[in-house]
């Protein structure tokens, strides 16, 4: 983490020291909580509604999600404006102390990502019970796909690919790997926190024990309900939620959007990898000698 001084004249922190929050963090952190619960106890008790009036509400949301989605298109075309404007503000402040900080803040959140990359290869050499270069050699091309399209619903062929290739049927993969990439995504409870608790040391903020367990839970459920869309596109809305708990100000995941286009693929290639890993794991528990009934491949062009 960048040092913490009293002091912040000459360095990042100077430059973003009006974005600490005015109301109180433990606040923000008991207000957000329950909203999060609510909402995902509403999208339960939606799917215990008779078919016509569950069909009347996910039809009004599925046409909110596309509004929102052409929103965004039209932000994402003024955002380089806006990224340039808020990069070169900060620049003529600080000076290069900015850009090292955020170099720092790559490394550090790139560095969660890894970890959990790291930790999918034992999990699908334990729990698939294959070996390590073969494991390695047919999630590769996964991989490669995530890296170059920055999305793990769009690798999702690839994915299931790479697991028939390990052994599960394509009934078990079929299931298994579209529901992962849904809602299984390993890096991103840890990634997201990650970056709420650097900008509060960026910010100097203090975080408590209650504070850091409403993030916690408040990551876990966020990414249940997250869009599969590049981290650029999706990133404040992930990480919002988190630093919202925690009562960290958003107005600093503004800047990071220039630079999280790296920490994002360290994100889609371990959510894909573990994706994978898991996926094998339970079709060596389930699927009894491959005598799972096969299901056609157009599944692995559902909507999650």
């Amino acid at each position: 983490m960048p040092p913490r001084s009293g002091r912040c004249r000459g360095s990042a922190r100077s430059s973003t020291r009006s974005c600490r929050p005015t109301s109180s963090p433990r606040h923000r952190a008991i207000s957000f909580l329950p909203l999060t619960v609510f909402a995902l106890t509403f999208a339960f008790a939606v799917t215990k509604l008779p078919d016509d009036r569950r069909r009347v509400l996910t039809g009004f949301f599925q046409a909110v999600v596309d509004a929102l989605l052409i929103i965004i298109k039209w932000v994402l075309k003024l955002a380089p404006i806006g990224i340039f404007a808020l990069a070169y503000g900060v620049g003529a402040r600080t000076g290069t102390a900015a850009f090292g900080a955020l170099l720092h803040y790559i490394v550090c959140v790139s560095a969660i990502g890894f970890i959990v990359l790291l930790s999918a290869y034992p999990i699908g050499m334990i729990g698939g019970r294959v070996s390590l270069g073969r494991f390695a050699r047919a999630v590769a091309p996964a991989q490669a796909v995530a890296i170059s399209t920055q999305s793990s619903l769009a690798s999702l062929p690839a994915m299931l690919k790479a697991s028939t290739e390990l052994g599960a049927s394509p009934a078990t993969a079929g299931i298994v790997l579209p529901l992962s990439v849904a809602v299984f995504r390993a890096t991103s409870p840890a990634m997201n926190l990650a970056v709420a608790l650097y900008v509060a040391h960026w910010l100097g903020l203090p975080i408590g024990p209650g504070q850091m367990a409403a993030g916690v839970a408040t990551a876990a459920i966020t990414t249940m309900g997250s869009i599969s869309l590049p981290g650029t596109i999706s990133f404040v809305a992930s990480v919002a939620p988190v630093a919202l708990a925690m009562g960290i100000p958003l107005e600093v995941l503004g800047l990071l959007i220039a630079v999280e286009t790296i920490p994002d693929l360290f994100r889609t290639v371990g959510n894909v990898t573990m994706d994978t890993a898991v996926t094998i794991s339970v079709a060596a528990r389930s699927d009894h000698g491959g005598g799972a009934e096969e299901i056609p491949h157009e599944v692995s062009h559902a909507r999650p």
